[in-house]
């Protein structure tokens, strides 16, 4: 295990203010609010070290943000600001992040129940339990990768994986692969395979495709000029936004088809060699990578009243009904960008903010 700050806080220490639940990029951006606003805390994370989940994703992978909208509050991302980075430049700006601040963090430590106990949270870990007066969950969005039930009908001579688990294509037997999902991982993936064998994909939902640059200037520029990064999910354009489908960013699946992948709907059926789609039409592939999401888990978080019946947090932007508990990195919290490595910071401010309120005025004499 180790720890960013230099004296590693131990189970049962004294209580903190806060406990962060995660080192992610949500994680780290609301330690550094609550760092700059003298509080005390921990930041406890399942993994081994700061940016192991974006080491850990596909070898070609980019972010499609420039590193000008790519950093969190008080450190630019390095490089040339119209550069997009890699995934491993990610992992790394991460890791220099949580050492530039010296954030306090207990890595290799997985949070197995949050309960509450009077006044105090308690969090409770495979390494023994933490007291805190309250408590951020930051573990994003990706949890628990999602593959359909009618993958358990696919034949063992078909290789499959969820997109989480590639890495390249020479994990993949020779022959033709199909990739079921088209949202950013998917195309991507189905992009960098069709270099080197056939290559379908199965589009399931509604996406909307936007290029990676407009008249000369990258897409993020012209979502934060117009403000539809940072419009709030129920304002009038926000709600339009969120309504019109995952967004899709650089390539269409009318370009794709124009290169010679194969564009099918939804996979609605499957038996030991076969793969069926909504129109009828089938595939026998060698391979099949399914990029198709991730599940997330809050049931570590055994307090009445912070999770609804779907297992959702219960929150108005990150802010829980429950005194002192607090969600960070949720797919549109309050933004589209409330979720992106360059935009969180404005919800870490807003939680943080909240954790520690603002003095009263002193009134004039």
């Amino acid at each position: 295990m180790t720890t960013t700050a230099q004296t590693r806080p131990q189970p049962g220490d004294l209580p903190f203010d806060v406990i962060v639940i995660g080192a992610g990029q949500s994680g780290l951006a609301i330690g550094r609010q609550l760092q700059q606003r003298g509080r005390t805390f921990l930041i406890v994370d399942a993994g081994p070290e700061v940016g192991h989940v974006w080491r850990s994703r596909w070898d070609s992978l980019t972010l499609f943000t420039t590193a000008r909208y790519s950093g969190l509050p008080g450190l630019p991302f390095p490089g040339h600001p119209d550069s997009y980075p890699t995934k491993d430049a990610a992992a790394q700006y991460l890791r220099d992040y949580a050492t530039t601040f010296g954030l306090p963090i207990r890595h290799s430590t997985r949070v197995t129940r949050v309960c509450r106990e009077g006044a105090e949270f308690t969090v409770h870990t495979d390494g023994g339990g933490f007291h805190a007066a309250q408590v951020v969950v930051a573990t994003g969005p990706f949890q628990h990768p999602v593959i359909p039930a009618v993958a358990e009908a696919i034949g063992p001579h078909i290789a499959q994986l969820h997109s989480s688990a590639y890495r390249n294509p020479d994990q993949l037997p020779a022959g033709p692969v199909l990739v079921v999902g088209a949202a950013n991982s998917g195309v991507q993936i189905a992009t960098e395979l069709h270099q080197s064998r056939p290559v379908a994909l199965s589009s399931g939902s509604a996406t909307r495709a936007l290029p990676q640059r407009v008249l000369g200037r990258d897409l993020f520029w012209w979502l934060t000029e117009t403000r539809l990064i940072t419009a709030p999910a129920q304002s009038r354009l926000g709600r339009r936004f969120r309504n019109s489908g995952e967004l899709v960013i650089g390539t269409s699946t009318r370009q794709l088809a124009r290169t010679g992948i194969t564009v099918h709907p939804r996979v609605t059926a499957a038996d030991a060699t076969t793969v069926t789609f909504a129109d009828g039409t089938t595939i026998t592939p060698a391979a099949i990578v399914w990029a198709t999401g991730y599940r997330p888990d809050y049931s570590l978080i055994d307090i009445t009243g912070a999770i609804d019946a779907a297992g959702a947090p219960v929150h108005q932007r990150g802010v829980s009904p429950v005194p002192g508990l607090y969600f960070l990195g949720l797919p549109w919290q309050h933004t589209r960008g409330s979720a992106l490595l360059g935009f969180v910071g404005a919800d870490a401010e807003h939680i943080a903010a909240h954790i520690t309120p603002a003095p009263a005025a002193v009134p004039a004499a």
